[in-house]
């Protein structure tokens, strides 16, 4: 008999997400093969205590062969959870810390993309105190490190500006002012390692003033989705080159969801990327793999492989990791 792979799955966390990463979490487990894994499912509170004793780089890498971290927002997906495995010397699905990191950063990711000459919205970074310095409306204002729409705002009338700027920095040091984008809301899902693919496009049609949280989780028909998007072939293509582009611009690796604006004169621009996307039942990362011919299951063992993949391909080199591996 074949011997199951030890799969732990983080989940939950310190993060205002934590509800979604459980839905996420749930969701994975439902649809992971029985046959191939052996599932341990832990959960980290909203205090960040862990379910069970895997803190140390040892008990963590005799508990698992690899670790899917289902963890969105900060603690999760910010590279922190990413680094601990890499001490332990852990195979795990999706990007590592560093990657994690920059991605979870809007103004980082938006600086790199813009060095990149990859094309974004125009937008200003603000920390505490910061004058703010916008003519046009409306806007949208984000916390920098959040994910899921948590903290965002948007802005018609300067009036609202300060009450937005106030929301956003409850969850970040530093905001970013954003341009409204008068067009289509495009996502389209990545896979992949060095050699990535990419997924067709979909179109995400909010029913809400814009796809906030409540859009996304706790109104069943908070939008409506295309899938695929209704775009030309040549349009498809360029969402997956700078899908694809944009991936590897921020070294990601395993998976990620990138969001695009279209705008109405055909202008694509990138907005960010989520190194951990959404897996609940209605998540397009998923979604939109099998409307390009991956079942969610297969997918999942894809995801998986890839874990195992770069952990072959990366060796520890830093005495620490070389420690750790022992």
């Amino acid at each position: 008999m074949q011997t199951k792979i030890r799969l732990g799955i983080f989940f939950g966390g310190q993060s205002p997400e934590h509800e979604v990463s459980i839905r996420s979490a749930q969701s994975v487990i439902d649809h992971l093969d029985s046959e191939k894994y052996e599932v341990f499912p832990i959960k980290i509170d909203k205090n960040g205590v862990w379910q069970k004793e895997c803190f140390s780089p040892g008990a963590l890498r005799d508990a698992f062969d690899v670790v899917f971290p289902m963890l969105h927002g900060p603690y999760g997906e910010d590279g922190t959870v990413q680094g601990l495995l890499e001490l332990a010397n852990v195979p795990y699905v999706g990007s590592d810390h560093l990657s994690s990191a920059i991605c979870m950063d809007k103004g980082v990711t938006k600086a790199l993309l813009c060095n990149a000459g990859l094309p974004t919205p125009c937008h200003q970074l603000l920390r505490a105190g910061d004058p703010i310095n916008v003519t046009a409306f409306p806007l949208f204002v984000k916390p920098t490190q959040m994910g899921s729409s948590v903290g965002i705002s948007k802005v018609s009338h300067p009036d609202d500006l300060s009450r937005a700027v106030e929301e956003a920095f409850k969850y970040s040091e530093m905001i970013l002012i954003e341009e409204s984008i008068e067009g289509k809301e495009i996502e389209c899902s990545v896979l992949g390692n060095a050699d990535p693919i990419a997924s067709l496009p979909g179109e995400i049609i909010p029913t809400h003033e814009f796809y906030s949280y409540e859009a996304k989780y706790l109104d069943d028909n908070g939008a409506h989705f295309i899938l695929p998007a209704d775009l030309s072939p040549e349009k498809i293509e360029e969402v997956q080159h700078l899908a694809i582009a944009a991936f590897k611009t921020l070294r990601c690796e395993g998976m990620a969801r990138v969001d695009f604006f279209l705008k109405n004169d055909g202008t694509l621009l990138v907005s960010e990327l989520n190194t951990i996307p959404g897996f609940t039942s209605i998540s397009l990362y998923p979604k939109l793999w099998e409307s390009s011919g991956i079942p969610y299951s297969e997918l999942l063992d894809r995801l998986i492989e890839l874990a195992f993949e770069r952990h072959r391909r990366k060796k520890p080199t830093s005495p620490l990791l070389a420690y750790a591996a022992k």
